[in-house]
């Protein structure tokens, strides 16, 4: 085997996570390396440059677990970062709008939550509603004011800016091919022919972080089965319609938060997006079919028992994929007066959802160690508003591997013959 240069670090995936771990590692640990394998030829191709680009404040998510602390402090220093590398940022605030008296329970759970994440939000009724968002249906609903909206791909070429000025390396095009090891240290090679040898592997390969994990020998007791979601977005004569961001109150037994109204950043207004199974891990269009992977979550039994759960809602999703006017309809109980000629197709995302046996979705970060690794194995909404504190967690886990490959290596050198 010939010798590969070496490195202290290689991340496997160039979205905003991956990239985040980059410059943060450098920026605890000058003058160390890092490799980041990207098997696309350009950052952030995949759920990062294809989500709606808000800056969510933590209200949904169960206080003390790493969702609602990383969404928190990574929210306060994805601001901090946008300032200073001049991105493009708005914190444009947010209402979650309730309908009906049954919605107004579920309201003042989620009120509960925002009050226990210390995330600041006012209850406010159909007066106040009506001043925010004119045509927002509702008899009350939440005010979150620290809702923003931000550039996520111009954060990562500030993240790549930032690797690259402090001796980081970025390949693209670079599909990594075989993980293994070589003596002490982590091999990674790539399609393209880079190889390097690394004191610690991190993996954020989002859609495809169960298989990398596979590539490096693990095993896949979570798996990534991906949900396409699809949206419209409004002609620029009805964009009044949305002022800023209108969310629904989410049914507590779906999984998935449904339909609502985004202002995006640089102009326009996002409507959605339903949940459907994507037919490939990169299906952004129903007509996108990879056999290989769509064999890989009909035929695993976690799935099964998901949409046999979920089939009622399942199939509600599945409509108003193919029904236009289903979908409008969904939109009209958010926003009475939107109608069909409102709306544009837009680009679709997919999800990577991790899914475990019995069924259950993994509903928080996961991060786990192997070896000399770091898996992150799920990483959905607000994995982007949480980037820069996820990319903390990861390095403090990069740090203590490093700490005690260091601690056996001095023992190996200090035993005697």
């Amino acid at each position: 085997m010939s010798a590969a240069p070496e490195v202290d670090l290689a991340i496997v995936g160039g979205g905003i996570v991956g990239l985040a771990t980059a410059e943060r590692f450098l920026a605890r640990h000058p003058g160390r390396s890092v490799a980041l394998f990207e098997k696309e030829r350009a950052l952030a191709r995949h759920q990062t440059g294809r989500n709606s680009g808000v800056i969510h404040s933590g209200i949904y998510y169960k206080p003390g677990s790493m969702k609602a602390r990383t969404c928190l402090a990574g929210k306060r220093a994805l601001e901090a970062f946008c300032a200073e590398e001049n991105v493009a940022l708005e914190t444009c605030g947010k209402v979650v709008v309730a309908l009906d008296e049954l919605e107004l329970v579920q309201l003042a759970k989620i009120e509960e939550r925002a009050r226990g994440n210390a995330v600041p939000c006012q209850r406010i009724g159909k007066e106040r509603l009506a001043e925010l968002e004119p045509h927002a249906a509702g008899i009350a609903a939440l005010h979150v004011p620290g809702t923003g909206i931000v550039d996520y791909p111009g954060v990562c070429a500030a993240l790549a800016r930032r690797i690259e000025r402090a001796g980081g390396e970025l390949h693209l095009g670079a599909r990594a091919t075989a993980i293994g090891t070589d003596g002490s240290r982590v091999r990674v090679a790539s399609a393209n022919g880079v190889e390097r040898r690394a004191r610690a592997l991190v993996n954020c390969a989002g859609l495809h972080s169960d298989r990398v994990l596979e590539l490096a020998g693990g095993s896949r007791s979570a798996r990534i089965v991906p949900f396409r979601g699809e949206y419209y977005e409004l002609v620029p004569a009805a964009r009044h319609l949305c002022r800023n961001l209108i969310y629904p109150v989410p049914d507590p037994s779906f999984p998935f938060l449904g339909v609502h109204f985004t202002r995006l950043v640089h102009g326009g207004v996002e409507c959605g997006p339903n949940a459907v199974l994507a037919f490939a891990r990169e299906g952004y269009t129903r007509g996108t079919v990879v056999l290989g992977d769509l064999w890989d979550a009909l035929a695993y039994r976690g799935f099964h028992s998901l949409a046999w759960k979920h089939w009622r809602a399942g199939l509600g999703e599945l409509h108003r994929s193919f029904s236009k006017a289903a979908f409008v309809k969904a939109l009209q109980r958010l926003c009475p007066t939107i109608r069909a000629e409102h709306l544009v197709p837009a680009p679709a995302g997919v999800r990577a959802q991790a899914l475990l046996e019995d069924g259950a979705l993994v509903d928080d970060f996961l991060i786990v160690e192997r070896g000399s690794e770091v898996h992150v194995l799920n990483a959905p909404s607000p994995a982007a508003t949480a980037s820069l504190a996820i990319a903390d967690a990861i390095v403090e886990h990069v740090d203590a591997l490093l700490a005690r490959s260091s601690g056996r290596a001095a023992l190996q050198t200090e035993r005697p013959a």
